[in-house]
């Protein structure tokens, strides 16, 4: 071997022995599909000892450690210890449980190490494929624009931006918002997700400038006070720019009233965006996309495939109605990003042109192939039968005198709580109790000034058996701690 040969085997980062390797990488493609295969053997959940914690407290690595003995360290304290949304009792937040299918298509991904920011390759061209796929189901124009992004969070503000550019011009760009000289004002209900505010901010429009609409009983967005809102802002100066509607709230799955909102935003020539967070993909199932229905008057969606759609993290997605006013926003003339008509550097406009990511991850692929592998029929099932699942355990609860349901029923997200004296504490200490257990693991949430035990089934792997064990822990340890409360009382 010459020197210049060692010198580049010492540089690169490719191993030394290829068939080891193979062995070792079959060896943790095979756990981490046991892993799935016999998912529902585990405990949902599990807090981490500290002897676990410590091993993360090590100094930064300077000499290499062999492959197997890190996968090691991954089985035995990193694999126990995740927060365990792949399995079928994890009812907490809005979580997708992902598939084998994604996690297989993630390690092509991962090979590939393609940059999904643009230039000519067919990379580019899955993602775009989606693009179309989405503008078909949401019946959007052909001329719409989408675009893989981390979340809905981030697809939230892209549309908050594209937004103010459409009411100010792509001249603030340059100037700012102070040289408009107007005050954008933007409305959402008091049920919609935190990061529309959180979008406000990063916008540079503020949180101020979010109206918070108050909720009817539906927990829907009132649409007078909407308009009351709107109408005062006019009064004083405002100027009213954008309307965000829910489609799946994220404390009890409401849709707010799309159509009435369409009209609404219509009227008074606003931008009409859908946070559909988990509920857009609704839009697969027969039955539940007649309930979108004004989903496909918005200018913008926001929406994730790894809640519903089940595709592994992350997956978000915007789509925009104008293409060229989500172009004009974000499009740089930087010299180094130069289009041509062929070579790399062809196949303009760019992902990159529509967001503020150069730097891009292939979350396309995993996307593409979990939608031609299952189809959207089944993947439509798949959903429809959480709602299901929901109605179950609504089912559950109303039948079960210890127990309370404190919100109607949606889509696939219940609260309820056990009833008995000073709840809210109770509830709060039965649900760290559910999590603990390992049996189940459901979250909490503030329903109408009362703690409540929120389930939400997103997972297509949960069935009646998670249902079943979620109602007997919480009977259990509703009956244990309010016994345990009693005695001490009477001490």
């Amino acid at each position: 071997m010459t020197k210049e040969t060692r010198e580049l085997a010492q540089a690169s980062l490719d191993p030394a022995d290829w068939q080891a390797l193979r062995e070792q990488g079959h060896r943790m493609l095979d756990d981490m599909l046991d892993y799935l295969e016999q998912i529902r053997q585990q405990p949902v959940w599990q807090p981490a000892p500290q002897a676990v914690r410590d091993v993360f407290q090590q100094p930064l690595p300077q000499q290499p450690t062999d492959l197997a003995v890190v996968h090691e360290t991954f089985m035995h304290d990193i694999l126990p210890y995740a927060i365990g949304n792949a399995h079928p009792g994890f009812m907490g937040w809005v979580h997708g449980g992902g598939t084998p299918v994604g996690m297989l298509a993630e390690m092509l991904a991962a090979g590939l190490n393609a940059n999904l920011g643009g230039r000519n390759q067919i990379p580019v061209e899955v993602e775009r494929q989606i693009v179309r796929w989405v503008q078909d189901l949401f019946g959007f124009p052909e001329t719409a624009s989408g675009l893989f992004v981390t979340g809905t969070s981030m697809a939230n503000l892209i549309a908050v931006l594209v937004a103010r550019t459409a009411t100010l011009g792509s001249a603030v760009r340059a100037q700012g918002m102070a040289a408009s000289g107007r005050r954008l004002t933007a409305y959402a209900s008091a049920g919609a997700h935190g990061c529309i505010a959180q979008a406000m901010d990063l916008a540079g429009l503020g949180l101020n400038a979010l109206r918070v609409i108050p909720m009817n009983e539906q927990f829907q967005m009132d649409i007078a006070a909407l308009t009351s809102a709107i109408a005062q802002d006019r009064e004083q100066g405002y100027t009213p720019f954008f309307i965000a509607g829910t489609a799946g709230s994220v404390d009890v799955g409401a849709i707010d009233d799309l159509v009435a909102i369409a009209d609404l935003a219509k009227r008074e020539g606003l931008w009409f965006h859908i946070d559909g967070a988990y509920g857009a993909l609704g839009m697969l199932s027969p039955e539940l996309a007649p309930r979108l229905t004004g989903l496909e008057r918005a200018d913008s969606v926001a929406f994730d495939f790894h809640k519903w759609g089940q595709v592994p993290y992350d997956a978000g997605f915007i789509i925009v109605r104008d293409g060229s006013m989500h172009y004009d926003t974000f499009a740089s003339p930087a010299a180094y990003l130069r289009r041509e008509t062929c070579g790399m550097a062809a196949g303009s406009p760019w992902p990159c042109d529509f967001g503020p990511d150069l730097s891009r991850g292939f979350r396309a692929l995993k996307t593409w192939f979990t939608l031609q592998v299952y189809g959207a029929e089944q993947m439509g099932r798949s959903i429809a039968r959480t709602c299901e699942l929901g109605q179950y355990l609504k089912q559950r609860i109303v039948a079960t005198p210890a127990l309370e349901l404190l919100a109607p029923v949606n889509l696939n997200i219940v609260c309820f709580r056990y009833r008995c004296d000073d709840a809210d504490a109770v509830n709060a200490a039965i649900v760290m109790a559910i999590q603990e257990s390992g049996v189940a693991a459901p979250s909490t949430t503030i329903i109408n000034g009362k703690l409540a035990i929120r389930a939400a089934i997103v997972n297509h792997r949960t069935d009646t058996t998670n249902i079943d064990a979620l109602i007997t822990a919480t009977l259990k340890f509703g009956d244990s701690i309010v016994h345990d409360r009693n005695s001490h009382g009477t001490e």
